[in-house]
């Protein structure tokens, strides 16, 4: 055998062991390589008389992250190909063989008529823990570093190499269901639990108690292959089938809204396989997994969701000429929930943290709510107490700037007051002097005019985490008119340490997220002026793919804020800045109602302090006409509430203030949850069309007003049938 990702060695005991360590690569993942690969070894296992059973192990720090995606998208590359060389039917065919190929390989290996044994430490995800369950015994290495899991789904996918199969053999149907659906990563003690593993062991043993398992006689037999296997939870067909299979089918329309092809399929996959043998039922998985391949869906949030956001992780736009900044002790000023957020994810990252607020009442109250935040971690089983009190050393709490001397980054997170950040920012750089790289964390104020106030405005750079910070993945870095390439480069480093996802925008008032999410939160406003029944606007919403509605959106961060923002903008800007039905809706809430959203426990929603949620009834006197709910046209709110965002990306694209495609996707995903399956807002737009989406912003701009008005950017490109990542990626390759 000629192994290049493998290792493979047979012992005294007939055990063989392969150890998967793919050269010049962090982690091991599943390429057409490594597939051959394994398949030699199988065929040798299988033919060697010498050999008992084989063992399968990681070299790495980790087992497998899975398959490499971008497989996946050369896969479809050739579908392509074929379908315009070949016809429909031949590309359908190979594109079907190639799909099924991991799947085949895995069914093999567990059919082979020798027994193979996997152990697993570090994360084993996707394609790898499908091998995984391939394998007649797994051992699992009982530490908190180490998970399976299947989370194909949170990229549009579905196991299509035999993971709904085996799985839901394993699983109580809706559990498996579940587990499919979620995509969440397991721990041992849980796996063990569901029976996805059958030991668990301190990692040092995982190898000899996977051998030891073959030596005393392990049988190359699945259980679903023994002739008195039964289904876990019975017959499809059947009493308790019937009590599971209706409730699926609603539990996945209210969760997805059908938006998600890949989990309609999962379903189908399990509802169809469960009725057949094992072999006809990965049949059906791979052709259900060759339909969702080929998706649209699919497509746009590999790109995004994984090939993207890896690909601004790792530092797409880090200046090259900048080295490696060696940051270990930051400073944040104001302690507040998001400096204290902020200081969090620093010292929970190895960081020590100076952190600072107006008195060491304050500064306290900052450090308990860290405290709290690591105490739940403790609580949930994802830290130790060790681990709380090292990351509580870590942070100096003080109303000391002196304290500063010494940090390499200083972070703002004060008041939303030009005059309260001037302040701060002039103390702070009064001891740590010009050079350090001076960032602030203001949502909405121009980072050019804040840093008009700073020693050297080359150094301040705008760094904006979003709230809940312990939660939210994405962070903007903003460059001013001034801001130079070590400034940027030590921010980019900042959020890779924080584990964050980075996007660099230029300056503008609101910069990218709170442009496009805060039209949202208006255009809901709006709505509800119109006398659209309020359920009916945060009902659409969800339907159209967002997380949550606009109105309650806007509870979360908080009305009488807004009503701020509305008036800076207003006095910064004139009148014709703000929209006149938005500026009455939050004068009634904030001045005349005092409902200013969650944090007092009402705004356009009661929060009673022991139940659930409700609309507020007064909500109603901000119609200005009483609409019948029948003659809505649901399908124009999904539109509205979608392309009002949109549009307004598109806008941040043709001002310059977002440049790669990539970053007004990622953005608009993890920063204000925008319909994942369209890949983000400029996908939404590219996979519309420019020109279909020009038209459709046309019509209603015509209705409800020119704040659909596309920009001259999108006219262009509909005329020339451009897409944004076809006029603006080749720019971004050749920088």
């Amino acid at each position: 055998m000629n192994l290049v990702n493998f290792r493979f060695e047979t012992g005294a005991d007939g055990v063989a062991l392969l150890t998967w360590d793919m050269p010049e690569r962090s982690m091991n993942v599943i390429t057409p390589e490594v597939m051959n690969e394994l398949e030699q070894v199988v065929d040798k296992v299988a033919s060697d008389a010498a050999i008992k059973g084989c063992v399968i192990a990681s070299g790495k720090s980790a087992f497998s992250g899975g398959a490499d995606l971008t497989m996946l998208q050369q896969g479809a590359a050739q579908y392509a190909r074929a379908l315009k060389e070949q016809g429909e039917e031949a590309a359908n065919r190979l594109f079907l063989e190639n799909a099924r190929r991991l799947s085949l390989l895995y069914r093999k290996l567990e059919t082979c008529g020798k027994p193979f044994a996997i152990a697993i430490h570090g994360v084993c995800l996707g394609g790898a823990f499908e091998l995984a369950l391939a394998c007649h015994y797994r051992v699992m290495a009982d530490d908190d570093k180490t998970k399976v899991g299947l989370p194909e789904i949170k990229v549009g996918l579905f196991p299509g190499a035999g993971g709904t199969q085996r799985v839901a053999r394993i699983m109580q149907t809706g559990d498996a269901l579940q587990f499919l659906f979620r995509g969440d990563q397991v721990k041992p003690k849980a796996a063990l639990g569901a029976k996805l593993v059958h030991e668990i062991a301190p990692k040092a043993e995982i190898v000899d108690r996977a051998k030891a398992w073959i030596v005393n006689g392990g049988k190359a037999l699945a259980p679903w292959d023994a002739k008195d296997f039964k289904n876990p939870s019975g017959k499809v067909f059947s009493p308790t089938g019937m009590m599971i299979w209706p409730a699926a089918n609603a539990i996945l329309r209210r969760e997805t809204y059908n938006n998600y092809p890949a989990a309609r399929a999962i379903l189908h996959a399990v509802y169809e396989g469960l009725q057949l043998p094992m072999d006809q039922a990965l049949t059906v998985e791979a052709r259900w997994f060759a339909h969702i391949l080929r998706s649209k869906e699919a497509a746009a949030m590999i790109r995004s969701l994984f090939l993207s956001k890896g690909e601004l992780e790792k530092g797409a736009h880090r200046p090259a000429n900048v080295p490696p900044t060696n940051l270990r002790k930051i400073g944040v000023i104001g302690a507040g929930f998001m400096g204290a957020g902020v200081a969090y994810v620093s010292a929970l990252n190895g960081l020590d943290v100076v952190l600072i607020d107006r008195d060491q009442e304050s500064a306290d109250k900052g450090k308990a709510v860290i405290d709290k935040l690591i105490s739940g971690s403790v609580m949930k089983g994802r830290a130790t107490a060790a681990d709380k009190e090292a990351l509580m050393a870590r942070v100096n709490a003080t109303a000391d700037y002196a304290s500063l001397k010494g940090c390499d980054l200083v972070l703002e997170a004060v008041f939303e007051d030009r005059a309260v950040k001037a302040d701060v920012t002039k103390r702070a750089q009064d001891v740590v002097g010009g050079d350090v790289i001076f960032a602030s964390n203001t949502s909405t104020l121009p980072i050019t005019s804040l840093a008009e106030t700073s020693q050297k405005a080359e150094n301040f750079i705008g760094v904006h985490f979003f709230s809940p910070v312990e939660k939210m993945l994405l962070v903007e870095v903003i460059m001013g008119e001034k801001t130079g390439d070590r400034a940027l480069a030590t921010a980019l480093d900042f959020v890779r340490i924080v584990r964050k996802t980075p996007i660099v925008v230029n300056d503008t008032r609101g910069f990218y997220a709170n442009r496009c999410v805060l039209n949202f939160v208006r255009e809901g406003q709006i709505m509800l002026t119109e006398g659209v029944p309020p359920a009916m606007i945060e009902n659409v919403a969800r339907m159209a793919g967002m997380p949550v509605g606009p109105l309650s959106l806007n509870d979360e961060v908080a009305l009488d804020l807004g009503w701020k923002i509305l008036c800076a903008a207003k006095k910064d800007l004139g009148e014709k800045a703000v929209d006149p039905r938005q500026e009455r809706v939050l004068r009634y809430m904030v001045e005349e109602q005092g409902r200013f959203g969650r944090k007092n426990g009402k705004g356009f929603y009661d929060y009673p302090a022991d139940g659930k949620k409700s609309l507020w009834p007064g909500l109603s006197a901000l119609a200005e006409n009483q609409l019948d709910p029948d003659t809505i046209d649901i399908e124009e709110l999904k539109h509205r509430l979608l392309v009002i965002q949109a549009v307004e990306a598109a806008r941040t694209m043709a001002e310059g203030v977002v440049t790669d495609p990539r970053e007004a996707d990622v953005g608009s995903i993890l920063g204000f949850g925008f319909a994942p399956f369209t890949g983000g807002t400029i996908s939404y737009i590219d996979g519309m069309g420019a020109k279909a989406f020009v038209a459709l912003c046309d019509r209603l701009a015509a209705k409800f007003g020119s704040r659909f008005e596309p920009p001259q950017l999108l006219r262009d490109m509909a005329a020339k049938g451009e897409t944004f990542y076809g006029r603006f990626m080749p720019k971004q390759k050749a920088a």
